[in-house]
């Protein structure tokens, strides 16, 4: 059995691995080429090259394809790059921006790993004749007799997990995590090690396709309809203002709402796009106990009834205790049991059991 749980000398096992052009992803092929591995670089470029060269700190863009490039040659492996513009635009791109439409608060990073990155280039690591697909993701795999099981990163700083929720068992199977159970440090030591050519890159941002974090932008070039003005009212229904678009909003937003003078301040409660309204009042009104999910994807055992387990709400807080109740048609209902603020439909809510990751769902509404 090799170091990646596989019954094959490491010079039999081909491992593909996903190279972004970051130290992260460059590091994972270094150290498999290291133990022996036949490892063969793959990096997707995901939107148009003439842009991407513009944009500093993103991922998957003209430098970082240079950078992956260079990072392969140094480290002896094949290299190629895919064009995977048409479907990243169609399952990342759209899918974001229809989601600010529906006054949602989306979450593409998530779709990028459930789509393009593990759908698609999983399917072509084994059209490569892949024994596995390796990415530089910070979360820790666990083989058992029972299938893979995916964990918390060692790192509580850079785990990724949350944004691994939708990640199917056979995909687990399948995928390996080297730097899962590595702090960012040690991994940035490996680079130096390995006189990487990305040592000293800064790490990418989150949403790569976003320029200057600029949603309301990015959303209004591709949906133009989006920002349709509308009113701003209280709890009550009483117009105080009125907005240019719903897509500048977001659930729990407090600043940039355009409305003063009120005394106390005031918190996006809620967005009610066929309307074109959103609904504003005091922190007090904030505080959800139950949340409805779409789209589950469970990654535990088997049980019947309601389980007592950990939930993360948003990627920055830490897991907090709730219980989940699964429906029969990819629903769920998760009851926490202490009120959260500013759960916000379009955005992921995750479980866990202890460090074990256990899927998650699309928070749809709370109450």
């Amino acid at each position: 059995m090799n170091s990646l749980g596989l019954s094959k000398d490491p010079a039999d096992t081909r491992v593909v691995v996903a190279m972004s052009g970051g130290v992260d992803s460059s590091v994972t092929a270094a150290l498999l080429a290291e133990e022996g591995y036949d490892v063969v670089g793959v990096t997707l470029q995901l939107y148009d090259h003439g842009e991407a060269v513009k944009r500093e700190r993103a991922c998957c863009a003209g430098q970082d394809i240079f950078d992956a490039r260079r990072v392969a040659e140094t480290v002896g492996i094949p290299h190629y790059v895919l064009n995977y513009e048409s479907r990243f635009r169609e399952d990342v791109i759209d899918a974001f921006a229809d989601s600010y439409v529906r006054g949602e608060t989306p979450v593409p990073c998530v779709l990028c790993n459930q789509t393009v990155k593990f759908r698609d280039l999983l399917k072509t690591a084994k059209d490569l004749q892949g024994d596995a697909l390796a990415t530089g993701h910070y979360i820790q795999r666990v083989g058992t007799e029972s299938g893979a099981e995916l964990r918390r990163a060692v790192d509580p700083a850079r785990d990724q997990s949350y944004f691994l929720f939708a990640t199917t068992q056979e995909q687990a199977d399948f995928l390996r995590f080297p730097l899962g159970g590595m702090p960012k440090n040690e991994v940035r030591a490996h680079a130096e090690r390995f006189n990487s050519p990305v040592a000293a890159k800064p790490d990418s941002q989150d949403i790569c396709f976003v320029p200057d974090g600029d949603y309301a932008a990015v959303v209004a070039k591709i949906r133009p309809g989006a920002i349709d003005p509308g009113d701003i009212v209280d709890l009550d229904g009483k117009v105080l203002g009125r907005h240019d678009g719903i897509i500048k909003f977001t659930i729990g937003q407090r600043r940039g709402i355009g409305v003063g003078g009120t005394g106390e301040p005031l918190y996006v409660i809620r967005i009610e796009p066929d309307a074109r309204r959103v609904v504003v009042g005091p922190a007090s009104a904030m505080g959800e106990t139950v949340v409805r999910l779409g789209a589950v994807n469970w990654l535990g055992d088997a049980h019947d009834g309601p389980l007592d387990l950990t939930v993360k709400v948003r990627s920055t807080q830490d897991p907090v205790p709730a219980s989940l109740d699964l429906g029969d048609d990819g629903t769920a209902t998760v009851t926490l049991k202490a009120p959260e603020r500013a759960v916000a439909p379009g955005q992921a809510c995750v479980f866990y059991d202890d460090e074990r990751l256990l899927g998650g769902g699309w928070i749809q509404r709370a109450a």
